[in-house]
């Protein structure tokens, strides 16, 4: 019997008994984020298997981090088959699994939920956020809370649930982002080719292709054309991209591999995103950080009001002209990288490791669910002074 950091006695260490856990990831952010968790869970005796789509960079980053998995799903192109493709993939990872007699699921929705409802066996996903900004996508996610065992967010989720939701203290990125599990590597500098004392700024544009993205827009090819030519003037540019560069931008496209991509965020003076979690990813690094999309507003997600309301750490920007006027301001401050340290140092003093309590929590279900249910203190820290 073993009792975690958190006070819960794990089920995979009683009486030599193991667990069978599937793991889904769909994006490069959730390898990420279930990276640090299948190698706990597998250094305590688990077998896990990892199933994966094939969406954006995940299948490169899979093989970039020698991560064995089984390709369950691809990417369709058109918005309706990013819709009528869900039943057909959650098919082929039930087909993968049944033979397998797998405990538990878990993922970041809608794939790891219905497949475990055809396994029979719980189900426990991870959310940061709940979009309304498509009908599609929010039907999809209320489904999805429907038929998951375990909901669990941030504490900033907006939205309260009901029974499942479990809020904790925490956010996804810190998975793998907490200087518990990782230190930036001075050596990107050279595959950046500039010295370590040079500054540089990152943009970092995305495709918006995904489900939860459908009518949603973020910055035009001549807005980033003109941020990229205003902040040249400041040091490097590197521009990283999921869909294609205007010509104007092409001797600016970053060329690392993917695994080194928190590294060239943690040193950067300056990162401006039209995405999501690489937002979250550079503010808490530290870096000063400009995030502007369709999603910016009242209905934004709970986590990026939260890291520019109450921590200081990114700017959440409706207009172009906001963010060229912002970005030059940042750039010309010598104190801003320092000041975003500090800033970082103070959210980290609230935050909880979100990896141990996801190990803790799939190990010892279902009484770890009703523990953390609990335990106040997972999701009421005292509020900064």
């Amino acid at each position: 019997m073993v009792i975690t950091p958190l006070g819960i006695r794990k089920n995979s260490q009683e009486g030599g008994k193991h667990m069978k856990i599937a793991v889904f990831v769909n994006t490069q952010a959730e390898v990420h984020f279930y990276k640090n968790i299948v190698a706990a869970l597998e250094r305590d005796g688990n077998q896990v298997f990892v199933l994966a789509r094939g969406y954006g960079g995940t299948i490169e980053l899979l093989n970039e981090l020698n991560i064995p998995f089984f390709f369950f799903s691809g990417s369709s192109d058109s918005e309706s088959g990013k819709i009528t493709s869900v039943p057909h993939d959650v098919v082929n990872a039930f087909r993968y699994l049944k033979a397998k007699n797998i405990d538990l699921t878990t993922g970041c929705g809608t794939y790891c939920t219905f497949t475990a409802h055809l396994l029979k066996v719980p189900d426990i996903t991870f959310s940061d956020s709940k979009s309304t900004i498509n009908a599609e996508s929010y039907a999809l996610s209320n489904l999805t809370y429907e038929f998951t065992d375990v909901f669990v967010t941030p504490s900033s989720f907006k939205q309260e649930l009901g029974p499942k939701h479990l809020k904790v203290e925490s956010y996804k990125e810190l998975a793998y982002l907490h200087p518990d599990y990782y230190a930036p590597d001075p050596s990107v500098f050279d595959l950046l080719g500039i010295s370590r004392s040079h500054d540089y700024s990152v943009l970092r544009f995305t495709a918006f292709d995904g489900l939860n993205d459908l009518g949603v827009r973020g910055l035009t090819d001549a807005d980033k054309i003109t941020l990229v030519k205003e902040l040249s003037g400041y040091g490097e540019v590197f521009v990283s991209s999921e869909c294609d560069v205007p010509e104007p931008m092409q001797d600016y496209v970053l060329d690392v591999p993917k695994r080194r991509i928190h590294d060239v965020l943690s040193y950067a003076s300056l990162f401006i995103t039209d995405t999501h979690t690489m937002a979250i990813e550079a503010a808490l690094l530290g870096t000063p950080t400009i995030r502007s999309n369709a999603f910016v507003g009242d209905c934004d997600v709970g986590a990026f009001i939260e890291l520019e309301r109450e921590f200081q750490l990114l700017f959440n920007l409706k207009t172009a002209s906001e963010v060229a006027t912002k970005a030059v301001q940042l750039i010309r401050d010598p104190h801003a990288k320092e000041d975003w340290q500090k800033k970082r140092d103070r959210l980290l003093e609230r935050k909880l490791d979100i990896t141990a309590l996801m190990v803790s929590l799939i190990e010892a279900y279902p009484a770890s669910f009703a523990h953390l249910k609990a335990t106040a203190a997972l999701r009421s820290i005292p509020p900064l002074e």
